[in-house]
């Protein structure tokens, strides 16, 4: 294996025995000729390579098998078949309460841990400062690991994960349990370890995390590797999976990926077929054939179409959809994404609290969102989606359409405004007032 691999996965499988009853368990041990278990497989021959240095997420629902893989790779756990190569030291942070015991104090549980991890006990007394200043827990420290809240729990076990400076370092939803201020000094120290060429495996539902942290990733669905490509595509993948499930009939929704090699423009009676940027990479479309996307188009305040706006300037994004067929209760609504997919503003109509009413067959239906855009310069990509019957806070009965990069809308510096940084311009007054001091 090659010294650029830090993680290698040939044909793992991991299978579990199940019992329907405990005495089945120990006629089995009584009688281990006759098996009274049923296989359940939580993998399924996963082969994957990870070079060294990568940032790979990995998301996917409850009991996909994500936890599993982790375990694997990090050795607590050995898999039924198949062989695994790690090339490098590994620190885990796995599911809350693993690798500490709750009778220790978190003292002892940073040394005890910490030697584990590889370290002698010099080397971690030398860190000791510098964990207990990032793990920020006071006097807690020499207070019983059970006693602690989650949130203090995973602020020390991160502080030590991180301080031996792992080849390879494993989170595994960790992070979703702290505050915002320690979030924020988890993803500064990951940023860091980033830069210094530390592989970095990162399980979390939380797909904006997913977009800034990592540059592959992967979906996994019970027990099987489904897809592996950039984080953006995976999560689509992954939502439309979401929104097949949640419909009142998944067998109907047809999740397409397509190829987005065209360069996309609306033409009159030309019909919506598929999503694209300027780039070779595959798109996620869900598309029922009775809805059909006829046009979208920016346009200025005097309803002219424009190319460009300028930042803070007003906006209409115009959809034209063709309705096929009737529906009772349809929405629509958008979403803008940043570059690597990150979702900066999304709403519909129903979110709006706009009533579309009833929709009958070969109808044309245009809808027009209007706002101010305060974003920085750059390009942004359009999401579109359709649906029909609400059955919650933008939750629907039924998926018509869900496509994303249906077109890019390209924004300019706003010469006249203030300087400023960040994604949108608050674009705030100021007020000065002086006083005698007495």
């Amino acid at each position: 294996m090659g010294e650029e691999i830090a993680i290698s996965l040939k044909n793992i499988s991991k299978c579990y025995k199940r019992y329907a009853r405990p005495v089945d368990r120990l006629k089995e041990i009584l009688l281990p000729s006759k098996s009274h278990a049923q296989d359940f497989w939580a993998l399924r021959d996963i082969s994957l390579e990870i070079p060294k240095g990568e940032t790979l997420g990995i998301i996917g629902q409850n009991g996909s098998g994500k936890s599993t893989l982790l375990q694997i790779i990090a050795g607590t756990l050995t898999p039924t078949t198949g062989q695994v190569y790690v090339n490098g030291r590994v620190s885990a942070l796995l599911e809350l309460g693993s690798g500490f015991n709750p009778e220790f104090t978190g003292r002892q549980n940073v040394f005890f841990n910490g030697q584990i991890l590889g370290l002698s006990k010099e080397e971690i007394q030398a860190k000791y400062d510098e964990i207990t200043s990032f793990a920020d827990i006071g006097d807690f420290i020499d207070q019983p690991v059970k006693t602690y809240s989650s949130g203090m729990f995973v602020r020390l076990a991160f502080a030590v994960a991180v301080s031996v400076n792992p080849d390879i370092l494993i989170v595994d939803e960790a992070l979703a349990v702290g505050d915002i201020y320690f979030q924020q000094k988890c993803f500064e120290r990951i940023r860091s370890l980033k830069h210094w060429g530390t592989t970095l495996l990162f399980v979390s539902h939380d797909s904006a995390a997913v977009h800034r942290l990592c540059n592959r990733a992967l979906l996994m669905e019970t027990g099987a590797l489904v897809l592996d490509a950039k984080p953006r595509q995976v999560i689509d993948f992954y939502e439309a999976k979401l929104l097949q499930k949640k419909d009142v009939q998944p067998d109907a929704v047809r999740i397409q990926v397509v190829s987005s090699h065209h360069n996309l423009k609306f033409q009159e009676n030309k019909d919506y077929l598929g999503v694209n940027l300027e780039t070779k990479e595959k798109e996620v479309v869900i598309n029922d054939p009775e809805v059909v996307i006829k046009f979208i188009k920016f346009l200025d305040e005097a309803d002219q179409e424009i190319e460009v706006v300028i930042s803070e300037q007003f906006l209409q994004i115009s959809i034209g959809v063709l309705f096929l067929q009737s529906f009772d209760d349809p929405h629509i609504g958008f979403k803008i994404r940043e570059r690597t997919g990150e979702v900066i503003f999304e709403t519909n109509t129903y979110c709006m609290g706009q009533e579309l009413g009833r929709v009958e067959s070969d109808t044309l239906l245009e809808i027009c969102f209007k706002f101010k855009v305060p974003l920085v310069e750059g390009e942004y990509t359009i999401t579109l989606g359709i649906a029909d019957g609400v059955i919650g806070e933008s939750s629907f009965k039924r998926t018509l359409l869900y496509a994303h990069n249906v077109a890019v809308l390209k924004v300019l510096r706003n010469k006249d405004s203030i300087l400023w940084s960040g994604i949108v311009n608050l674009c705030p007054s100021i007020s000065i007032n002086k006083y005698n001091y007495v």
